[in-house]
């Protein structure tokens, strides 16, 4: 209980003053939409509340969890830690079924990074909104990545699992041939957040959610249709290239990904 204590109470103090609505998306970085065109509190489900079936259900997952530490899905899932661009290609190439890097694929980069940066602000926002804590700061429990750093962000919903579902939903799209394969790995990303420990489960449900909501509205744009359509060219042209690289250790991925988390 007093290393929870002394958890807690920083980060709130630190909530309070480091997270401005909106926090999440990439600075400066300029998406299809206007940045209130989708109210996402108003669509997402309340975070659980204490008392609530919701919040105990997450108390116990997040407990039953921590049994991952030290695997190989534990391994997986610190790296889906990291958010970078060339990290999010390498983290799909073989759900896709070849080698993605900024340098090969920078019209699929631009078209998903643009709508990154509309799914990203609003689960910022609703992050600021909801202001609920990160399940290691409720239960004790290992977690894959820097327990303080983590408690300077609210749990609901998952950033990192509307990333990385907005890159599942839109290779999808542009790969439809690899769908399963891709959004079975969007799924296994989000779920990383919950072996990792840095998020609650509904705190992933409701990424999830955020992702498909702002790209539905995404899908309006008519910047968006165009850029989209020049990365489907691109992908199709890799795909197609016999020289392009395959990427390595996808049986071993599959695998993990197909590894049940409950």
């Amino acid at each position: 209980m007093k290393r929870l204590q002394s958890l807690v109470w920083p980060a709130l103090v630190a909530l309070t003053v480091l997270l401005p609505a909106g926090a999440g998306a990439k600075e400066g970085k300029q998406g299809y939409l206007a940045p209130d065109a989708v109210e996402i509190f108003k669509i997402l489900p309340p975070a659980p509340r204490e008392g609530e079936a919701r919040y105990q259900a997450d108390r116990e997952i997040f407990k039953a969890t921590r049994r991952f530490a030290g695997t190989a899905r534990w391994t997986l899932a610190t790296s889906d830690v990291k958010l970078s661009t060339a990290d999010m290609l390498g983290a799909y190439s073989c759900a896709v079924g070849v080698t993605l890097t900024p340098e090969t694929a920078p019209h699929l980069v631009h078209v998903i990074e643009t709508a990154g940066a509309d799914t990203s602000g609003a689960a910022g926002v609703a992050k600021d909104h909801f202001k609920r804590l990160r399940p290691f700061l409720i239960d004790e429990g290992q977690v894959c990545q820097s327990a303080a750093d983590l408690s300077h962000s609210y749990d609901y919903p998952s950033g990192h699992t509307t990333r990385g579902w907005t890159w599942a939903e839109l290779l999808a799209e542009l790969a439809p041939d690899r769908a399963g394969a891709i959004l079975a790995r969007g799924r296994a990303f989000g779920e990383s957040r919950i072996i990792c420990g840095a998020h609650n489960t509904s705190a992933v449900e409701a990424g999830r959610l955020t992702a498909a909501s702002v790209l539905a509205a995404v899908h309006g744009s008519p910047a968006f249709q165009a850029d989209l359509k020049a990365a489907k060219e691109e992908l199709d042209a890799l795909r197609a290239n016999a020289q392009t690289p395959q990427p390595q250790g996808c049986a071993e991925e599959a695998r993990l990904v197909a590894e049940p988390v409950f």
